[in-house]
């Protein structure tokens, strides 16, 4: 029958459609010091840093360094950014995308899949315990992965206590901006007391402008760094990623 054979291929459009194409996990552990590239205009902290950057030149420099995965801002108020970005990109890259917003309710959580999002964001300090766990759950239900964001020891201790895979240490206090890179190194201790080594992928966010900062953070142990501020000012975004992916992460040592 025509009808069955149009519901089938809607059935399959609709599957191709919502898929998650590649696994961030997988990227992340690679060996060596993976670097997440960060495509943001703006941040309330520093204002406009890159407002008439080309989502798209971006990304090809990011591939062009060797990025592991690809980091979107879609908050539009704070950052500059809308999900007509990760739109765009997603047919543009194989790369695993995560889309970085404030994700506060299932409905974004939906969105997420259907922009093509291989991971989303959920901080710790945006959400009570019993809510972070139900917008984990319903992520991993729907194929996505999630980086579950800590700034305190008291958010990396509980978010321990879940099943979240990847942990973005966030060297950024979302209370008032400030950063200090050291916050990976003191959160680190904890990871080590607590986990068995590798057992879950950490990456640390924030505050990434130099290799020496990436030096300092691959000694802690993480196997990942977040970087959007120093790639969007930088005349030589593809040559910094490839500065920084050569670090060795002392747990690939």
């Amino acid at each position: 029958m025509i009808l069955d054979r149009i519901l089938k291929q809607k059935l399959e459009e609709t599957a191709e459609m919502t898929r998650p194409s590649s696994r961030m996990s997988d990227a992340l552990r690679r060996g060596g010091l993976s670097v997440i590239g960060e495509i943001k205009r703006a941040s309330p902290s520093r204002g406009v840093i890159n407002g008439t950057v080309d989502p798209l030149k971006q990304l090809r420099l990011y591939e062009q360094g060797g990025a592991d995965a690809v980091s979107i801002l879609t908050d539009h108020s704070f950052f500059g950014g809308s999900a007509d970005d990760f739109r765009s990109l997603r047919p543009r890259t194989a790369l695993p995308l995560l889309r970085k917003d404030f994700i506060l309710t299932e409905v974004q959580v939906y969105e997420s899949l259907f922009l093509g999002a291989d991971a989303l964001l959920l901080i710790a300090a945006a959400l009570e315990r019993k809510r972070f766990g139900e917008l984990l759950s319903l992520a991993y239900s729907l194929g996505m992965e999630v980086i579950a964001e800590v700034h305190t020891d008291e958010e990396l201790r509980s978010i321990l206590d879940t099943e979240a895979e990847i942990i973005g240490i966030n060297n950024r206090n979302l209370d008032d901006f400030t950063v200090d890179i050291r916050t990976t190194e003191r959160l680190m201790e904890i990871c080590r007391q607590r986990e068995r080594a590798g057992s879950r992928i950490i990456v640390s966010e924030s505050g990434v402008r130099t290799e020496a900062d990436a030096d300092f953070l691959a000694d802690t142990g993480v196997d990942a760094v977040l970087v959007g501020e120093a790639l969007m000012r930088s005349g030589d975004p593809s040559g910094l990623i490839r500065a920084f992916r050569k670090k060795r992460s002392v747990r690939a040592a």
